[in-house]
């Protein structure tokens, strides 16, 4: 594969976004796509873009990760249906920048919520590079695809699981992620903990839901660290709203839990805590929480820990800066495309 000419459109999508000239144009697709959906301020999707280009439409970043993969001459481009979760801002570029990098068509049935963005991503690829248009479709039935990419909750996974049986297929479930604190922490690492949790909403996978603390853990300073983001969830409506209603539900089944005006924190064994709502759990030793982790792998999107120090976690501040080999349920996508069309 010729890398360079494979990834220009993609450089120049990025360029084009960080672009000071172009700011009154992404200023006013990121308000047009908040109007639709309102959990999508205009500053998370300011995020959202910024990740993007630094992170997936980086000129060297795209050769390395296109370079560990082998593509042969005489495959077949395919038609690959792709399901868009569409909880996060573009949370299905990715998959589209994977369909597209590694030569196949995409068909792309985006999320009620993302529609917005991720046609306007796509349609300035197709104004960058005119030839994109014959391999992009905008569907909402994808009968005609020959492989599929699906993400979705639990039980939409079990319909995806059971209508592309019969073809190639990568069906994502729900995950979410985690942190772990050992009672070290600083303010500043505090503070970027409260970003993995509340950053979104708490509506990624790459959120953390859940903390796993040692015994006679003291939240306070973890509170205080947080407070500076108190204005931006008091007064985000939607987000208060589910923070009010979950209130009144603790109070009214008498649950143990913490409250500090916008993000409540509760015991429990679950991974997946309700939006405004952090489940937390007391761990003894380290074997002990080794072996909880290991035990629902399956479920936990990333870890998050001071400067990393768990094994194979993310510093801090981290999990919402996924990089191009972050494959979503650690499913490798750009593996399972190269393997499409292959000569029989």
């Amino acid at each position: 594969m010729q890398h360079t000419k494979s990834i220009a459109p993609f450089v120049k999508l990025g360029k084009w976004l960080t672009s000071d000239s172009q700011r009154l144009a992404v200023e006013a697709i990121a308000q047009k796509a908040y109007l639709h959906s309102y959990w999508f301020t205009p500053p998370l999707i300011y995020q959202a873009l910024g990740a993007i280009a630094n992170q997936y439409l980086d000129e060297a970043k795209l050769v390395a990760w296109l370079s560990a993969y082998s593509f042969s001459e005489g495959a077949a481009p395919q038609k690959v249906g792709v399901v868009m979760a569409g909880n996060v801002p573009a949370v299905g570029f990715h998959d589209a920048l994977c369909v597209l990098a590694s030569g196949h068509h995409l068909m792309a049935k985006c999320s009620t919520d993302d529609r917005v963005l991720m046609a306007f991503l796509l349609e300035k690829l197709v104004e960058i590079e005119p030839e994109l248009a014959s391999r992009i479709t905008f569907a909402d039935r994808l009968n005609a695809a020959d492989a599929y990419i699906a993400t979705g909750s639990d039980n939409t996974a079990r319909y995806f699981s059971y209508y592309f049986a019969q073809k190639p297929h990568i069906i994502r479930r729900n995950r979410t992620s985690v942190g772990i604190l050992t009672g070290q922490e600083t303010t500043a690492e505090l503070a970027a903990l409260g970003q993995d949790i509340l950053q979104y909403f708490g509506l990624g996978c790459r959120n953390v839901s859940k903390l796993f603390v040692p015994e006679n853990y003291d939240f306070t300073a973890f509170y205080e660290a947080i407070e500076p983001l108190s204005e931006t969830y008091r007064y985000h409506h939607k987000y208060f709203n589910n923070y009010e209603y979950n209130r009144s539900v603790l109070l009214i089944n008498q649950e143990v839990h913490l409250d500090n005006g916008f993000l409540m924190l509760r015991p429990s064994e679950a991974l997946v805590s309700p939006i405004s709502v952090l489940f937390y759990q007391v761990y003894n030793d380290q074997a002990a929480l080794q072996q909880i982790l290991a035990e629902k792998a399956d479920k936990i999107q990333c870890v998050v820990s001071r400067g990393g120090w768990w094994p194979g976690s993310l510093p801090f501040g981290q999990s919402q800066q996924p990089t191009l080999t972050d494959y979503a349920d650690g499913v490798d996508t750009m593996g399972f495309l190269a393997s499409l069309g292959q000569p029989k």
